[in-house]
């Protein structure tokens, strides 16, 4: 009897093996099917792509590789959908999953331009390019983008003024302008056209750029003259003026 039973034991304990690896298994993750996303991601197909990519990008345990991919697609598509804050969201999404990415730094720097977020678009072209000095896209950015601050810097530096210094202005047309900011910022882009004809002209030809000059200062002694007279229109003459110079101006 006692034999038996223990003849049992040896059994039962033989058997535990292999009834724990006859058990089914349960799988420790979720398994992402990630071929949908990346087939439409291959086709360039910006409606399935938004749709498809959609539970990959926002499952954690996707592969990071398949999730930066299926987000920066989506941000392109969005982008070419004209959805600019979508976009900018799923480029937030791969770079958070992957900061070294030099390229969607770049891209999204270019959504922030066209935002009018000057301030997030030169930092983002700065980092593309401190990640890849190879990188022309965000070299060009970067620096376009730069001398274009600096222009607006200018212009405001210089905004609602004319050309002339009003503190010594003592003719009462000239006092009427440095009065009026419209006509004052009229003034300086007439005297800046004016500049820029006037030096073309003379490239050209020494005595082309001479007679322009001459008619810029017949305009400012006939704008002297006539003003305070009835019927006189100060800005109607000055836009005409402008039209006159940016017509004769070089394309």
């Amino acid at each position: 009897m006692r034999s038996a039973v223990l003849t049992a034991a040896v059994l039962w304990l033989a058997l535990v093996p292999q009834m724990a690896s006859a058990a089914p298994v349960e799988p420790t993750t979720e398994q992402i099917d990630s071929a949908p996303c990346m087939a439409a991601v291959t086709a360039a197909d910006d409606e399935k792509i938004i749709a498809s990519c959609a539970a990959l990008i926002g499952n954690d345990k996707a592969p990071k590789a398949d999730r930066v991919k299926a987000a920066v697609a989506r941000a392109s598509a969005y982008d070419r959908n004209g959805e600019i804050d979508r976009a900018i969201g799923d480029d937030d999404i791969a770079l958070r999953l992957d900061p070294t990415l030099a390229d969607a730094f770049n891209a999204r720097g270019e959504l922030y331009r066209r935002k009018g977020d000057r301030v997030h678009a030169l930092s983002d072209f700065g980092t593309a390019f401190k990640l890849n000095p190879r990188n022309a896209a965000a070299k060009a950015n970067y620096k376009s983008l730069s001398l274009e601050i600096e222009r607006i810097g200018a212009m405001m530096a210089v905004n609602d003024k004319p050309s002339f210094n009003c503190a010594s202005a003592r003719r009462p047309v000239e006092k009427a302008i440095c009065a009026n900011p419209e006509l004052a910022n009229l003034d300086r882009e007439i005297n800046a056209v004016n500049t820029r004809v006037v030096r073309e002209a003379s490239q050209a030809s020494p005595r082309s750029g001479r007679a322009m000059q001459r008619e810029q200062d017949e305009f400012l002694s006939r704008r002297k003259a006539e003003f305070g007279r009835p019927g006189f229109d100060l800005q109607k003459m000055m836009r005409g003026r402008l039209d006159h110079l940016l017509a004769v101006q070089r394309p």
